[in-house]
């Protein structure tokens, strides 16, 4: 399922270029992926789309600046607080890469929980550190923003060729 996010990350720059998920399978499968990996895939994307849509933020607005609206934001100083289910899947590594994008500054509450609704989505028993950062980026795509360099740097590093100083 990866496999095919990537792709459709690397050839629609912005979710909303991506084709209507008819003619975007009939597209995947003329690639050459599997049909399972297709379905599996449309379907993860298709609760992003729902996420996306019912997320009612708008990228760089403080908490003061939305005290008009009926949708509240997280205050900059509650806690997130991990279910066990959500623990047991996610594991330590990507619980602490959450945290670090957050901490960070570039990873706001409502993409957070979207990023999180997702990997709970995939089927694996335990997510990986590197299909996280797929599904970080897919979240960014989904609302038509590119993390900054540094950040995107972080999301499509190679961990496994890094040397460390």
């Amino acid at each position: 399922m990866f496999e095919v996010l990537v792709y459709v990350y690397e050839n629609y720059w912005r979710g909303d270029a991506c084709p209507e998920p008819d003619q975007l399978q009939r597209k995947l499968n003329a690639v050459g992926f599997e049909a399972d990996e297709i379905r599996e895939a449309l379907d993860w994307l298709t609760g992003l789309n729902l996420a996306t849509r019912c997320t009612h933020w708008l990228p760089g607005l403080t908490a003061a600046a939305h005290s008009d609206t009926p949708t509240r934001l997280q205050s900059p100083h509650s806690m997130r607080v991990y279910s066990v289910a959500e623990q047991d899947h996610l594991g330590a590594e990507c619980l602490g890469f959450i945290s670090f994008l957050e901490s960070s500054g570039v990873l706001p509450s409502p993409m957070r929980e979207i990023v999180i609704d997702r990997a709970m989505a995939v089927p694996a028993e335990e997510l990986t550190l590197d299909d996280l950062k797929i599904i970080v980026l897919m979240v960014y795509w989904s609302f038509g923003e590119e993390p900054d360099a540094l950040i995107l740097d972080e999301l499509c590093d190679d961990t496994l060729e890094r040397v460390a100083h």
